[in-house]
């Protein structure tokens, strides 16, 4: 988990083409799989499984993290394309890292399910090289989660898009470049991630009495959000097999 920051304008001409110089053209990686879609009215019927992800889940896990792991850094390793503006004598005192934390801002790290959506409230700060110059930034943002289903993989996989970004006692020249900085690190090194793998809840029964065996594996998964929590629905494929011999 890991980006997200920038709010303003320098000016429409170092906002636009100062973004496009530096970062390139936004990414806007698409999830493997095709898009989870509401459950239909079938939903309950034969050959389905609900599972249920409540916030205060991922309260502990994100906990644990913070406490024990510390801080997530998302860092680019070299900015896309490289400019005759950053200056040697910075490269190794400038990160180019945006680092989150637990809190920060009156906003705690987190994921919500209201109002239909996956929320992910954002607390980082960090620091970006731009124009010579080491711009030390923190801030909050707000993100949503897409989440889709990969069926070759049997894997449910989520994206992260930051929607909101508040920066903090950032130089109004600097904010789109940060905020442009910020959303493409989250973009390459978080998205898209692992939300389940279903391959685990794959089932291979032995019936003995019939000399065979029973497999199930998930074919299809549906979503939806409630408040407060997350509501997987799994439909399974069903198929039998006699043993040789």
């Amino acid at each position: 988990m890991k980006r997200l920051l920038i709010g303003l304008v320098l000016g429409l001409l170092i906002g636009a083409v100062g973004v496009a110089y530096f970062l390139g053209r936004p990414h806007t990686g698409n999830l493997p799989g095709a898009a989870l879609r509401p459950p239909d009215a079938n939903v309950g019927s034969a050959g389905t499984v609900t599972v249920a992800i409540d916030e205060k889940f991922f309260d502990a896990l994100l906990g644990t993290i913070f406490q024990q792991l510390g801080s997530p850094q998302l860092k680019l390793s070299a900015l896309q394309p490289s400019s005759p503006f950053q200056a040697a004598m910075f490269q190794n005192t400038c990160n180019n890292v945006v680092v989150l934390n637990q809190e920060g801002g009156n906003v705690k790290t987190s994921v919500r399910f209201t109002g239909g959506k996956i929320v992910a409230p954002l607390a980082f700060n960090g620091s970006y090289n731009v124009f010579a110059k080491c711009v030390q930034f923190k801030g909050t943002a707000k993100a949503t989660v897409d989440l889709s289903f990969d069926s070759s993989k049997q894997t449910v996989f989520g994206s992260l898009n930051v929607e909101e970004v508040t920066l903090e006692d950032v130089n109004p020249l600097f904010n789109a470049l940060v905020t442009a900085f910020v959303r493409q690190t989250i973009n390459a090194q978080v998205n898209p991630f692992e939300v389940l793998r279903v391959s685990q809840l794959a089932l291979s029964v032995p019936i003995k009495t019939t000399g065979g065996s029973l497999k199930a594996v998930v074919k299809d998964v549906r979503s939806e959000v409630q408040e407060g929590s997350l509501r997987l629905v799994l439909t399974y494929d069903f198929s039998a097999q006699k043993n040789s011999g």
